[in-house]
């Protein structure tokens, strides 16, 4: 996971393109602030007239004057009503929009990353960055230019309309704002910084718990609720801990604010009254000031409990970044093609191979070359690279030198779409998507027809089955399958593949999960799916690949053995080891 920091200035920069589509509705949001700033700045003009002439000349003050004064305000307030429900309204609705936007980019992003990002980040962090990490985001992506649009606007005006009643009184009042200034964003800093805490244990919370409920079945057999208890609550600790550090700095931030709001008052109070009692301010003008400064507070104040919302925004753009800046490792070549009825003949050429993220190297000047629709195994201890072989193949890695040719080209001159379209893969580790058995066969080629998943799940030998659960092809199969057995899960796996029809088959120890029943079921509906396609399999029972037209012995130094079955019995090398142990332990 990229942890790197950024700036305030690079978050704003990287975020502001995000206002791109909605320039139209940000600047009429903007306008409709602007009318309701102006609706706030009349109501101390008009005290303020009113103030003076009353003590002047009270008799000048008429019903009809007060009438016409109250008319415009009450047409003001009509006006801010209409613009603070487009603000509350259309405006939160960009906000949202732009959540959306950002969420769409990163779980894109996310999609094209490789598996080395996938084996070094919790999923509960990344689910954490692209839900509650974004929720601020609408508040913030509205709230941020409308407040400070509103604060600038406030300011501005406030202090042109007091300097023409009193220059030396605003100017004693307004050098406390630089002040105030300086302490908030001392504050601030902090705030982000524990902001970002935070974030960091929201996800490492969400990753323990969905850890421990995926787990649930092996923490009830070796009965570890404690222990599963004991891990929760430290995270949960933790969490409380950076909570506490968050409030006390949002505490000691507010007492601040109103300290300095007690100071404003109070220089109004005692500099206007001083002034009053000399002659060089009149009492309306004095009313007006003290409304002016309350509303200059209030706005000072909202921006102040702004900088909350502001931080937890900043730090959600911040986690957003960091997705979007993870490098995409394995991408297409410019110029890559389509791959195009490909026949499946397969050379490593002196590939070697390290992981990206650990530099564990795997392979080294590797070369084997398999024929199209040659059925080929692949055994060894563990740890030799079987997985990792097949796993090049598809380019969920990218060999670190040589390369991988199909039917004479390098896989890296076609697209990783078409090429991976022409592997299919079945997996010991079965993954169905929670829905239906009919989404999960269908999820092999999108749009296929109801009778062409029908006969893919008969060549899987998955067909009777299906029709033997309550609801057929329509049985919801839970999250990750777990209402199907293994057999079952990796029958439906196998039609999904035939539905696919790719003529490219890896499959990845399939069978050595499952009973001996299943595994006879399932090894036929191998069997069929193997015909006439280039095959790589991966096996530990070795029973099951008898029939291979080659298999290859795979351990850290290399193919040490290679020959069918027959001829590798006759070697009484290390598959002559493996299979004579195999037996031993029935």
């Amino acid at each position: 996971m990229n942890a790197r920091e950024y700036k305030t200035k690079e978050l704003w920069g990287r975020f502001t393109p995000y206002f791109r589509r909605y320039y139209g509705t940000l600047a009429m949001d903007l306008f409709c602030a602007a009318l309701t700033t102006l609706c706030e700045l009349v109501l101390p003009m008009i005290m303020r007239y009113i103030t003076n002439v009353g003590i002047r000349d009270l008799a000048s003050l008429t019903i009809g004057t007060v009438a016409k004064l109250g008319g415009v305000y009450l047409a003001l307030r009509i006006v801010d009503c209409i613009a603070a429900y487009y603000m509350a309204n259309v405006g939160h609705v960009m906000g949202a929009k732009i959540e959306t936007d950002m969420r769409r980019d990163a779980y894109s992003h996310l999609q094209q990353l490789s598996n080395t990002y996938y084996n070094n980040t919790k999923v509960g962090q990344i689910m954490g960055r692209i839900t509650n990490d974004l929720f601020d985001v609408t508040e913030f992506a509205h709230h941020c230019p409308e407040e400070f649009f509103i604060a600038g606007i406030k300011a501005v005006i406030a202090f042109i309309l007091l300097a023409r009643i009193n220059l030396l009184l605003t100017v004693i009042i307004f050098l406390c704002v630089p002040l105030m200034a300086v302490v908030c964003m001392t504050f601030n800093f902090k705030m982000k910084s524990v902001f970002s805490r935070q974030r960091q244990q929201i996800g490492e919370l969400n990753a323990r718990i969905e850890d421990s409920l995926l787990g649930q079945k092996v923490v009830k057999a070796f009965t570890n609720e404690d222990v599963e208890n004991e891990k929760f609550e430290h995270d949960n600790s933790a969490f409380l801990d950076i909570k506490k550090d968050s409030y006390r700095y949002m505490g000691a931030f507010q007492t601040t604010v109103r300290m300095f709001d007690g100071l404003m008052y109070l220089l109004v109070l005692v500099a206007g009254s001083a002034f009053m009692m000399k002659g060089l301010i009149d009492p309306g003008d004095l009313v007006a000031y003290i409304m002016y400064v309350s509303t200059l507070i209030a706005t000072i104040r909202r921006i102040i409990e702004f900088a909350e919302q502001f931080q937890r925004g900043m730090t959600g753009i911040e986690r957003f970044l960091q997705i979007m800046d993870a490098d995409i490792e394995i991408f297409d070549e410019p110029d890559a093609v389509d791959l195009e009825k490909p026949e499946g003949n397969i050379v490593f050429e002196d590939v070697s191979f390290e992981y990206p993220d650990d530099h564990n190297q795997v392979f080294n000047h590797l070369n084997l070359a398999i024929r199209a629709g040659e059925k080929v195994a692949i055994v060894g201890p563990s740890g030799g690279g079987k997985t990792t072989l097949c796993n090049l193949i598809p380019r969920f890695y990218d060999v670190s030198a040589g390369c991988i040719t199909l039917d004479g080209k390098d896989i890296k001159q076609f697209t990783l779409k078409s090429l991976r379209k022409s592997i299919g893969m079945v997996q010991q580790d079965v993954y169905l998507f929670s829905g239906t058995i009919y989404d999960n066969i269908s999820y092999g080629r999108q749009g296929a027809t109801r009778e062409e998943v029908v006969e893919a799940a008969k060549r899987a030998g998955a067909h009777e089955f299906i029709l033997g659960l309550k609801d057929g092809y329509d049985t919801y199969v839970g999250e990750r399958g777990v209402k199907l057995s293994g057999g079952q899960k990796q029958r439906i796996s196998i039609a999904r593949v035939f539905l696919k029809n790719p003529p490219i088959i890896i499959l990845d120890e399939a069978t050595s999960a499952l009973d001996n029943e299943s595994e006879f079921e399932v090894a036929k509906s191998l069997a069929k799916l193997s015909e006439g396609r280039t095959t790589l399999t991966i096996a530990h029972r070795l029973s099951t690949i008898r029939n291979s037209d080659r298999i290859l012995v795979l351990t850290e130094e290399g193919i040490v053995e290679e020959g069918d079955h027959d001829t590798l019995m006759e070697l009484r090398g290390m598959y002559y080891h493996f299979y004579e142990m195999a037996n031993e332990l029935k």
